[in-house]
């Protein structure tokens, strides 16, 4: 699994220094339009990069210049509320994006062009949809923040350092204090809020104590008369706006009609059309409920898996059993390190032997390792995974039981199928080569591309006979019997269907997890800053890839190296705009996802070679 501050990364890969290289290769690119086998000059750019290069800076310039960076209570300019002003000149500019996409000579372009064209205006469709939502829910808290306009008015005077009289600001602060206490009583009042609202209305609170902040900084020690003034007011106005901001997530309620949860675990389910939504946006041209039966379907061959390995070792059908030999198999404490490097070395053999793809000598040389705290482990109970391994094993801070679940849950089995997802040629070989190729397109992160990828090499290391004992298959089978739950029971959450305690005995009953690894596991899906989908996407995204490796290398038209190296070189996006690329697909300006990359009618999607 990719973690956080990796994520971040694909999100930023583009870098001031690479912009004028990438522009003109873009435009150089302009004098080669063609369909023919690729140049070396669209491993960097198409006829569509320095456009997509321009919106990310456009929008970038917007949010800093509207939402100046200042850190509150772990709250930075990404996750509090934009203010009206900004929402109307992010909307501003992506229609304006939009009118020069349709300037542009698609007809005419590579296929790279197309794809970066449908990628792009993808991008500008679904940011529109979500400022509009954003603006919708915040006119349905404004009326809970009646000075919003004024602390919007004086952020504005901040900008451009326009002299303001210190009297008259404390003045116009301590008339703040007086809206902003009389909104709160009245708030008192209302006995709750559905859970979405009350955090748009912390997040708008928030972002109003930042604006200030931001306002204060600037004056303050600078100019005599504000200095003599302002702070004062602006203390106490700083203190009420955080207590506000406090009272009304604590007014929160998440609506449901699901039986009490004993779990502790606080998220928000998104519903079904927002699911839908997002599902569009991702390329995905599935409702939750097809993934779910894809998902149960995958299951069943999974169980049909962990039955025969359980028998050969002599358990018969009571695959449990043949789990708990497993997971005792655990190296003691202070080992681990070097029973993941070893796993890697064997994953790397495997993948070298048959010449599966091309590994670049410093991507090898220069991965990392180091180890979880405690404190992450409550949350990320397994490695994660970047530029650097991230070890989960037992610490000397935890209590016995944590310590044995965190083993056993870790064992060299388990562990097996999974290195080679964060390392090489998982997440650490995007992370090499994404910030060499095409890095504009970290625009268009997304996790069926980030973590299907990583999980399409557990599926394709199977296949080709990686897991040789009974042993190695169940850890290999346990992970991906992992994947197909984390489908059931998130899209199950978001659909309001199960609450968090029915996820964890989920996990505990159906995959066989340790109860705390299970606790942690739903605790990050759901309170972790993940997107909804991103659990969907593990298997999901590596199923689009067998689909994929299946009419491209079992059909005959590229070799496996050919297509693992193509799909490197294309960078980050939906899956079905990989095919687009890697078949030449003919694409139109109003291209809409049609690729059903699943079939349902058969025992199994893609038939495992033995």
């Amino acid at each position: 699994m990719l973690n956080n501050y990796k994520r971040s990364f694909f999100n930023k890969l583009v870098k001031p220094a690479l912009l004028g290289l990438i522009l003109l290769a873009s435009a150089n690119s302009l004098s080669a339009q063609t369909t023919s086998p690729k140049s070396s000059l669209y491993e960097q750019a198409s006829e569509v990069s320095g456009l997509i290069i321009q919106y990310g800076q456009d929008i970038n310039a917007i949010r800093d210049f509207y939402s100046p960076y200042t850190s509150i209570d772990g709250y930075n300019n990404q996750s509090v509320q934009t203010s009206p002003e900004e929402r109307k000149r992010l909307t501003d500019i992506c229609n304006d994006y939009l009118e020069k996409l349709k300037q542009t000579d698609f007809d005419n372009m590579s296929i790279y062009g197309k794809v970066d064209y449908t990628l792009l205006k993808k991008q500008i469709v679904y940011e529109l949809g979500a400022i509009k939502l954003d603006d919708d829910e915040y006119n349905k808290i404004a009326a809970y923040i009646p000075f919003a306009g004024e602390i919007y008015q004086l952020e504005k005077k901040r900008r451009r350092g326009i002299t303001v009289d210190g009297q008259e600001i404390a003045l116009q602060l301590a008339n703040i204090l007086k809206e902003v206490n009389t909104s709160k009583t009245s708030f008192s009042a209302l006995k709750s809020l559905d859970m979405p609202l009350a955090r748009k209305g912390k997040a708008a609170v928030l972002g109003l104590k930042s604006r200030l902040k931001s306002f204060y900084d600037f004056y303050d020690g600078y100019d005599p008369n504000f200095t003599w003034w302002v702070p004062k007011p602006y203390k106490l106005l700083d203190s009420a706006l955080n207590g506000y901001a406090e009272l009304i997530i604590s007014k929160g309620k998440i609506n449901t009609t699901q039986k009490p949860d004993s779990s502790g675990i606080q998220g928000v389910p998104i519903g079904h059309d927002e699911l839908v939504r997002q599902l569009k946006a991702e390329m995905i041209p599935y409702t939750p409920e097809e993934l779910i039966k894809l998902a149960n379907k995958e299951f069943a061959y999974c169980d049909a898996e962990m039955l025969k390995a359980s028998q050969e070792l002599g358990f018969g059908n009571d695959w449990h059993k043949a789990l708990e030999k497993v997971k005792n198999s655990y190296v003691p404490a202070g080992h681990q390190p070097e029973a993941i490097l070893k796993l890697y070395n064997d994953a790397l053999s495997f993948i070298k032997e048959r010449d599966l793809i091309t590994i670049p000598p410093l991507a090898e040389e220069t991965w990392g390792m180091t180890m979880m705290t405690p404190k992450q482990q409550l949350v990320n109970p397994f490695f994660l995974g970047g530029s650097e391994i991230i070890i989960s094993y037992p610490t000397n801070t935890m209590n016995e039981a944590d310590k044995l679940m965190s083993m056993r849950g870790n064992n060299p089995y388990f562990s097996r199928g999974t290195v080679q997802h964060e390392l090489i040629p998982g997440h650490n070989l995007q992370y090499f080569m994404n910030s060499r190729y095409k890095s504009y397109r970290g625009m268009f992160y997304t996790p069926f591309w980030i973590e299907g990828w990583s999980l399409y090499w557990e599926l394709l290391l199977y296949q080709q006979g990686f897991a040789k004992t009974p042993e190695e298959r169940i850890g290999m089978m346990f992970w991906r019997m992992h994947r197909c739950a984390r489908i059931i029971f998130s899209l199950n959450y978001h659909l309001g269907n199960w609450t968090p305690q029915q996820c964890i005995d989920f996990l505990v009953d159906r995959v066989g997890h340790e109860r705390a690894n299970a606790e942690g596991e739903v605790r990050r899906s759901f309170q972790g800053g993940y997107s909804p989908l991103y659990q969907v996407a593990y298997l999901t995204g590596g199923l689009q890839l067998m689909s994929l490796k299946h009419e491209l290398v079992d059909g005959g038209k590229m070799t496996y190296k050919q297509f693992h190296d193509a799909i490197m070189k294309e960078n980050t996006m939906p899956i079905e705009m990989v095919r687009a690329t890697l078949t030449n697909q003919a694409l139109t300006r109003d291209f809409t996802t049609q690729w059903k990359f699943y079939d349902f009618g058969s025992e199994k999607q893609v038939k495992d070679k033995k």
